[in-house]
């Protein structure tokens, strides 16, 4: 019999759009891991700022060691793993807690930390610093601005959704 309660299918779309994101983010870091140079050359452009404007009044900001550019690229790689770990734990708290009907708390507080994790990647990370500090917005060439948008946005969305499904389910457990 269905459930009269319209919010009884957040936790399961929930689960689902976390599951998602977590498919995605795991797939991006193993795709860096696998293709290693291929987005290494991305940062590096980036922080190199080779393919700007060259205004003389910004290009103090460039990074050109080949050594800080990579350590870089290595601490987007963790975080990105780190993240996918994070919101492959919360999916899997989020499909006990569908299976229950238990409370969420603890599915939605995971799958908090997961998403603010990739908001702040993609959003403090790619659009703020690499979009306007190291000036990425000017190259035609390594600018990631558009997949960084889009990104920010799926996960802002479904961030909306796993902080809208945290009171759904049973209230007589504890999360």
């Amino acid at each position: 019999m269905q459930s009269k309660n319209p919010a009884a299918a957040l936790p399961l779309a929930a689960a689902v759009l976390t599951g998602t994101v977590a498919l995605y983010i795991a797939l991006v870091a193993f795709g860096n891991i696998t293709d290693f140079d291929t987005n290494r050359e991305f940062v590096r452009h980036v922080l190199a700022m080779d393919t700007t404007f060259k205004d003389e009044d910004l290009m103090w900001r460039a990074i050109t060691s080949h050594s800080l550019q990579d350590a870089a690229y290595l601490a987007i790689i963790a975080w990105e793993a780190v993240a996918a770990v994070v919101l492959i734990a919360a999916t899997a708290l989020w499909a006990v807690a569908v299976r229950s009907g238990a409370r969420v708390p603890r599915a939605r507080r995971v799958a908090t930390v997961g998403l603010l994790m990739v908001l702040l990647l993609f959003g403090a990370g790619f659009l703020a610093i690499g979009g306007e500090w190291f000036a990425m917005w000017q190259s035609e060439d390594w600018n990631g601005l558009d997949a960084a948008t889009r990104n920010f946005t799926v996960a802002a969305i479904v961030l909306l959704v796993v902080q809208s499904a945290g009171g759904a389910g049973r209230t007589d457990q504890t999360g």
